[in-house]
């Protein structure tokens, strides 16, 4: 069994964590709609409170950290399980945001209806080694109806946005292979592991599978769910895996090598830091920890 080291505990849904140059961990909490910093002492502070539903999170080429908002989530307790639902009644709309990490200053850098673009609920994000950044939308539910949704690229700047690929069945998590020319999301519902072959920046061969641009990589039985995931130096794709929780260790031939079992339903993220990269944080978002663990393997160091 592995064994994990909790390093916070009492965050409110907690996903997105990336590790800083001091050590310090920053994430959002998403039910409390703030993002916050965790010292490696395990003290917490505030950053910055840009409400709605704060989620994935990324470093940009300025230094600033970039957010995607997905407008918030309804929320019930289930036997001590803060569990999200659907569309709350204040949703405030999806948008990328920008935020200055000394200040807390939150600027909307994109937001639906920008480029001809509808972000319902974007979830998780990944910059490219040319600054640019792809990031997923997951969409809403509401009674009997689920958004359909797609994958988009940006620049930085605020100068562009597109919707690459769509459709795509509520991504979530997104990644890049170590060497850029490969993009990976995972499906939540599907609980589908997806890669696309990446032809210029912000750009993929459309014609790659029968079914359009993605190839699907990998699905697994059980009572699973697909959230966030993370690469591996070596190129390995772990997904953060719901219902029969862990972290699924996928192959890039699209074998799984590894479960990693954890003790929390709502497994969301994972991300590496410490000086050989081989220090695995994982976000347990039902139970509101963050906790830590060695892996056997180096993380991918990403673009900034």
């Amino acid at each position: 069994m592995t064994e994990f080291t909790t390093i916070a505990s009492g965050l409110r849904f907690p996903e997105g964590p990336v590790v800083l140059p001091d050590g310090s961990i920053i994430l959002v909490e998403i039910e409390a709609g703030r993002i916050t910093r965790v010292a490696p002492d395990g003290a917490v502070d505030i950053v910055a409170q840009p409400g709605g539903g704060p989620n994935g999170l990324a470093i940009g080429p300025d230094g600033k950290l970039y957010c995607c908002n997905n407008g918030g989530f309804a929320y019930h307790d289930h036997g001590g399980l803060l569990v999200p639902g659907g569309q709350p009644d204040d949703y405030s709309g999806g948008r990328i945001e920008r935020i200055d990490l000394v200040t807390g200053a939150v600027e909307i850098l994109y937001q639906s209806g920008d480029f001809g673009c509808s972000l319902r609920g974007p979830n998780d994000i990944v910059f490219d080694a040319h600054g640019g950044f792809w990031f997923t939308d997951h969409g809403k539910t509401r009674p009997r109806e689920r958004d359909v949704t797609g994958i988009f690229y940006a620049k930085a700047d605020g100068s562009y946005l597109e919707e690459v690929i769509f459709p795509s069945e509520n991504p979530n998590g997104i990644g890049l292979s170590p060497d850029g020319c490969t993009l990976y999301a995972a499906e939540t519902y599907t609980c589908r592991l997806m890669a696309f072959r990446i032809t210029a920046p912000g750009k993929i061969d459309a014609t790659a599978g029968l079914g359009g641009a993605g190839i699907p990589l990998y699905r697994p039985a059980g009572y699973k769910f697909f959230d966030s995931l993370g690469v591996e130096a070596g190129g390995n794709i772990c997904v953060a895996t719901i219902g029969e929780c862990g972290i699924s260790v996928i192959s890039p031939a699209g074998e799984l090598i590894d479960f990693v079992a954890t003790d929390d339903p709502f497994t969301t993220n994972i991300c590496w830091g410490g000086a050989d990269m081989m220090d695995a944080y994982i976000t347990l978002s039902g139970t509101g920890r963050l906790v830590k663990t060695r892996w056997p393997r180096p993380g991918l160091a990403l673009a900034y």
